[in-house]
């Protein structure tokens, strides 16, 4: 229980001596961690397939203090998995309670897909994105430019601010280099296709998988290609997808510490990842604790 969690803190004369004696707190928090993350796992409709236990020590070891450095995620999965829905409601919830208790520069997001190279040249010759798509391939990690990402996850790690790219999703495949300026925060957090393959994995902390079922990612891919204007090219692209993902993406799920389903609730997300909050919560913004 957190209340288990928040006697040692109490117990302790002072917050130094808190600080300074982390190890029998990370050991409790990894304790509550594990029921919290086990109960879900057994829930119906869950939003965990699987994860490493080796992953629950080391959240805890951000949780407790015990580790203090930023944490990076990396969020990864196939085509209409849902890692990007997953992601802006894990940002959401986290920002909402950085601004409830007046706490910045908490999370900063690096898009995996404004990484990908410019290639609006290619897309003026061919005549249109359908047409170009048809003679490009956009499903392999070698589209992407992934040591550049690779090298301002790190830079924001290690404290520098660095400006991002911005890729234009509507179908230029202009990329404008040096666009956003990111700040340094406690948690960096990236998602796309390809953010737990070779040359990017290392920049994370916490690598996640999206998991989904066939029939649900057909579907929700096919209502995307319609709002994209992708016309007869839609079978192409999703027929090369699933032949990429094959060899690039389903390989990063035995990589992940934790892999998500794609097809649970959203407002499940939230609810799990609220009670992590709540430790936090209860350990350093709660009066008289």
């Amino acid at each position: 229980m957190v209340q288990d969690i928040i006697k040692i803190k109490s117990n302790s004369p002072s917050k130094s001596q808190y600080i300074s004696k982390p190890t029998n707190l990370c050991d409790e928090i990894e304790h509550y961690l594990t029921n919290i993350f086990e109960k879900e796992k057994c829930e119906k409709g869950s939003i965990l397939v699987s994860y490493n236990p080796f992953v629950i020590k080391k959240i805890a070891g951000y949780l407790s203090g015990k580790i203090k450095m930023p944490a990076s995620i990396g969020i990864a999965g196939e085509t209409a998995s849902g890692k990007s829905t997953i992601t802006m409601d894990l940002i959401d919830t986290i920002e909402s309670f950085a601004t409830e208790f007046n706490i910045s520069d908490v999370i900063t997001r690096v898009n995996t897909d404004d990484y990908y190279y410019d290639r609006s040249e290619m897309v003026k010759a061919a005549g249109s994105f359908a047409e170009f798509a048809k003679n490009y391939d956009l499903d392999i990690p070698q589209a992407l430019e992934l040591e550049l990402m690779s090298k301002h996850i790190k830079e924001l790690l290690s404290g520098k601010s660095t400006y991002l790219p911005k890729y234009d999703m509507s179908g230029t495949a202009i990329r404008h280099d040096n666009y956003t300026l990111a700040k340094p925060s406690k948690v960096i957090i990236s998602e796309g296709l390809f953010t737990l393959t070779e040359k990017v994995r290392d920049a994370f902390d916490f690598k996640i998988y999206v998991d989904i079922a066939e029939d649900i990612k057909k579907e929700r891919f096919y209502i995307r290609a319609k709002e994209r204007g992708l016309g007869d090219s839609a079978d192409h692209i999703y027929a090369n997808a699933n032949e990429k993902a094959a060899v690039h993406i389903k390989p990063c799920k035995e990589k992940a510490d934790i892999v998500l389903s794609g097809a649970a609730d959203r407002i499940k997300y939230k609810n799990f990842l609220n009670k992590i909050i709540g430790i936090v919560q209860e350990l350093y913004y709660t009066e008289g604790m």
